[in-house]
């Protein structure tokens, strides 16, 4: 139901997997567009999230079934069926306690007394209830007698004495849904009955005659059954045909039911969230990964202008932050759910998307790469409200042209409602680009002291490609490298340096800011904690005086009125009373503070912290690495005293001076390949290789034995297989960390 431009999007933006998983929650195929107001979706979508439900059953289209009941037609049972099962399940969401719009929806969904007998017409097996008519009892207890006939003339005829030198086994066989014994040849001369067919070992699958009757006549049972299912079919086809405009409606509002019940599953089978697309053009991502990606490093983004333009090392993200943009706003358009923190996250509305990834270059429509680049860009001048993804944007010709080139494109979209995503691994596009104020630089990030690309990306600066670096990663002789940064020229090297420079600086900056952030956020949180405290323990003491102030006023008053008394005794029970009150006024205790020494785990309210310093009436509390000056009188432990922090084990790795991703153990012991292999894997490993080859040979086979026992048991090679033709075969295994 997917058409074939939403097919290449979601392939290109390897969502293929993602759209397989979502297709099986669904009760029937269907478009993934939900016709109507999508923020009415969503807010069903969001109060459905909040209940549990069972899943409609799988069902089948009826568009064509209600077709022809428009033309009078009879449905076959299985179809009226279909029908039955979708209104059982409105009867049964009916009784569940949906609020907001979705409980408004289904409350005006009636079903009259003729659709709650249809829904109740039917077995879980699809088949009409015997409450519909006595006649299925009948037939079905006919059945069964006809049934329990047929067993019993089988055993009579096994265990008779004529029969039993001509039986090959005593089991009844089914051939062909047909009861048959299994009987050698000459049996013709102690059983009759027909042939049905002959097994492999030439033995005759033989029908008694009287077994064939009974099968007939239970035949006919059948065809009188398939006579009253039928009666029954045209009864209720003629009841479907009066109402199908309500039929038309439930079988649309199924349809839209199944697209919310499919989304909510989805959401919560891999803790997905939703987002609704706004009026704008801003795509704002927090914490967002792509659906494909396995264990992914979750990555946030602010994509407000009309152009993000992605540099920086090989291998580091770009095509992957390309893709999940494009996906993530895919995803949105169509109410469908996917990793992304829904606070402080927005995607706004876009008619199109499209992506320029594959090299377009090929036999069959004899077109150059550069040339099939400018195709495919001529034709996105005539849209608008598009979302694109061009990937290499320079791939196919000189740089230093396509980057003039692309550069006045570029410009041109900008000004017409055109949103591009762009990645380049060359420098002067971006330097063209960024003084335009549409266009955001964003470079994925490299750690030089691991070596390897960190799939985090720096906003607002240009990006290093990092080539040289990763083809010293990857085994390129060190000479052959030094080489080409001697021809590149020291003054492009320099630049380099500076962009490097700025890159860690800039990416030093945005962690200092993100600890400060997050520190200020917590000292927020502690002083809030501790407002709240001082709060309460103030509320408590004024509680408190009112308390012995009307307590006091009570005890008073009663005093005064013994003066105003002139019996004696009378004067006397009131001073008494008045003293009784008095005396029973609950004073409170004097602040005793707990002893507390240096190192101390205590509370303040829900404040947590450890005691560093303590004062007259106060101590000095380190809570979440902030110092917070808290009374003594608020002050209570809180569990055991701090244990000292255990030294860290530090360890120390030589970086191997020289590393290859070939390893060749021809002519070598068993014993002595496997010390070199050990050690040639803790060197890849050190290195950071993700692939190696090893080459063992075929020979008696003893050496590639041994090396596949070591491979499976090294626990950081996660899978090894035999090398292709033209790599070494079945005498080299390619082996991944």
């Amino acid at each position: 139901m997917i058409n074939e431009n939403l097919k290449a999007i979601i392939s290109k933006m390897d969502l293929s997997e993602y759209m397989s998983r979502f297709e099986e929650l669904l009760s029937r195929p269907k478009p993934l567009f939900m016709q109507g107001d999508s923020k009415i979706h969503f807010e069903n979508i969001k109060e459905l999230s909040r209940h549990d439900y069972e899943p409609p059953q799988k069902s089948v289209s009826l568009d064509d079934a209600l077709m022809r009941l428009g033309k009078q037609a009879v449905l076959h049972i299985s179809e009226i069926n279909e029908f039955a099962k979708i209104l059982r399940y409105f009867l049964y969401l009916k009784t569940l306690n949906f609020e907001s719009r979705l409980g408004e929806w289904l409350l005006k969904i009636e079903l009259e007394q003729n659709m709650h007998d249809l829904a109740q017409s039917f077995d879980k097996e699809g088949e009409f209830k015997d409450s519909v008519d006595v006649r299925f009892a009948e037939l079905k207890q006919a059945f069964a007698m006809k049934k329990q006939q047929i067993d019993a003339e089988l055993k009579r005829i096994i265990y008779s004495k004529s029969i039993t030198p001509y039986l090959v086994d005593t089991q009844v066989h089914y051939v062909n849904s047909q009861e048959a014994l299994l009987v050698r040849g000459g049996f013709n001369h102690v059983l009759k009955g027909v042939v049905v067919s002959r097994s492999a070992s030439g033995y005759f699958y033989v029908t008694p005659t009287a077994i064939d009757k009974l099968k007939k006549e239970q035949s006919e049972l059948i065809d009188r059954r398939e006579e009253i299912v039928y009666e029954h079919c045209k009864r209720l086809s003629g009841v479907m045909s009066k109402v199908l405009p309500f039929l038309k409606f439930i079988n649309s509002a199924f349809d839209q039911f199944d697209a919310y019940q499919a989304r909510v599953a989805m959401a919560k089978r891999y803790d997905f969230n939703f987002l609704l697309n706004d009026n704008s053009h801003d795509i704002i991502l927090k914490e967002f990964a792509h659906p494909a990606l396995k264990n992914p490093k979750r990555v946030s983004i602010d994509f407000s202008k009309k152009v993000l333009l992605i540099t920086g090392v090989n291998a580091g993200g770009k095509s992957m932050l390309l893709k999940s943009i494009i996906s993530a706003t895919f995803l949105s358009k169509y109410l469908l759910p996917f990793g992304v923190n829904p606070n402080g996250s927005k995607i706004g509305t876009f008619k199109e998307f499209d992506a320029i990834i594959e090299d377009p270059q090929n036999v069959k429509n004899d077109i150059s790469t550069f040339a099939g680049r400018m195709l495919q860009f001529s034709k996105i001048f005539t849209k608008k409200s598009l979302l694109i993804g061009v990937d290499e944007i320079e791939l196919g010709t000189d740089f230093e042209e396509a980057a003039s080139l692309y550069s006045v494109i570029i410009e041109k979209l900008i000004a017409q409602d055109v949103k591009m995503i762009i990645t380049t691994h060359h420098k002067r596009l971006a330097m063209l680009l960024s003084k335009n104020n549409e266009v955001e630089l964003v470079a994925a990030l490299y750690d030089e002291v691991a070596q390897r690309p960190k799939f985090e990306f720096l906003k607002g600066t240009i990006g290093k490609s990092y080539a040289f670096e990763t083809a010293q990663r990857y085994g390129i002789p060190m000479t052959l490298v030094a080489k080409a940064k001697e021809l590149y020229g020291e003054d492009k090297e320099n630049l380099n340096e500076i962009i490097t420079k700025t890159l860690n600086l800039e990416s030093e900056l945005k962690d200092k800011l993100e600890s400060a952030s997050k520190k200020e956020l917590k000292l927020e949180n502690l002083l809030s904690e501790v407002k709240e405290q001082k709060e309460r323990e103030q509320k408590r003491i004024e509680q408190t005086i009112s308390r012995l102030e009307l307590e006091y006023f009570k005890a008073i008053n009663e005093a005064k009125k013994a003066v105003n008394l002139k019996d004696t005794k009378d004067k006397q029970r009131a001073i008494n009373k008045a003293h009784e009150q008095k005396s029973s006024i609950k004073k409170p205790q004097s602040v005793k503070f707990e002893e507390l020494k240096v190192g101390d785990n205590v509370k303040y309210g829900n404040v947590k912290g450890i005691v560093q310093a303590i004062a007259k009436d106060e101590a000095t509390v380190i809570s979440e690495g902030i110092k917070l000056r808290l009374p003594l009188s608020g002050l209570r432990k809180n569990g055991n005293p701090v244990q000292a922090p255990k030294p860290a084990v530090k360890l120390a790795i030589d970086r191997p001076r020289s590393a290859s991703l070939n390893l060749d153990l021809h002519g070598l012991r068993a014993d002595e390949a496997i010390d070199k292999l050990d050690k040639f894997i803790s060197d890849s490993l050190v290195m950071g290789f993700d692939e190696v080859i090893v080459y063992h040979g075929i020979g008696t086979g003893r050496l590639a034995w041994a090396v596949k026992n070591f491979l499976k048991a090294h626990p950081s090679v996660k899978e090894f297989f035999d090398a292709p033709p033209s790599q070494g075969g079945f005498g080299a295994k390619i082996v991944r960390f």
